[in-house]
């Protein structure tokens, strides 16, 4: 597949902290992997969107942080707000942009969303959040159940919400597994989708029952995704961690 040129946004071109970190990173998953983007023209090249990935490899986040890289965007996480206060970690989040998020009742994460989205739009910035929260335990790696998180934010402020899969990264890192190097530049390959037409107003507050319908609908359009790139078809529901007491280790979910 031919390199992927696109136009850098100005938040790429502008000098920042994600300049050290690319020339570092980059280069070295590029030894790892042979990242292969298709459906490019879903990420937008300038203002902001939430993009919503699969989540079934700890080595997946900076697969999507490069593919996100090479398509002109900075890649930009929610991190957990108690990691920025940890020393030097708490100010490598806050120099690259990270959005810090808390576990909160249903009424400030309504207000927290609200937030993050206004800082997302005034600055035109993008951000990556993981619907699933954590790894999935669905027994063949398909995504599993979403969280609300990603809906929230993408109504809030009326922002894009791109669903994209990856798959190939349980070949340099599988679930709960061990890094593995050799070979070097195993295949990986990151399909975006068109942004997703959610069932909700924006600029609303969704009820509970909104919620869940607009991020069931997240979650197939990612779980598509994904069978277009294994040659599956998905599950027609999606894995319920909340129906199941253990992981596929057998460790108990915290």
């Amino acid at each position: 597949m031919p390199e992927i040129r696109r136009r850098a946004s100005a938040e790429k071109t502008k000098p920042t902290p994600f300049w050290l970190a690319a020339a570092l990173v980059v280069p070295a998953v590029g030894l790892l992997a042979k990242i292969e983007i298709d459906g490019a023209e879903h990420l937008p090249e300038e203002g902001p969107y939430v993009l919503a990935p699969n989540h079934y490899s700890e080595f997946d986040p900076i697969i999507v942080a490069v593919a996100t890289w090479r398509l002109g965007r900075a890649p930009r996480f929610m991190a957990k707000e108690s990691l920025f206060r940890v020393p030097v970690v708490g100010w490598v989040l806050r120099g690259l942009g990270m959005i810090p998020v808390s576990r909160t009742t249903s009424a400030s994460a309504a207000g927290q969303a609200i937030s993050q989205a206004a800082e997302l739009v005034a600055d035109g910035r993008g951000v990556i959040v993981y619907p699933e929260g954590s790894l999935t335990r669905e027994p063949d790696m398909w995504p599993m159940r979403g969280k609300s998180g990603a809906v929230r934010v993408a109504t809030a402020g009326d922002i894009p919400i791109i669903p994209v899969a990856t798959w190939g990264v349980q070949g340099i890192m599988p679930r709960y597994g061990r890094f593995s190097v050799w070979p070097l530049r195993k295949r990986v390959r990151v399909l975006l989708g068109p942004r997703v037409e959610l069932p909700v107003v924006s600029g609303t507050t969704p009820s509970p029952t909104q919620l869940i319908a607009a991020t069931d609908t997240v979650m197939a359009r990612i779980a598509g995704l994904l069978g277009e790139l294994r040659g599956e078809n998905p599950p027609a529901a999606r894995w319920n961690p909340g129906q199941h007491g253990q992981k596929e280790t057998g460790r108990l979910e915290p």
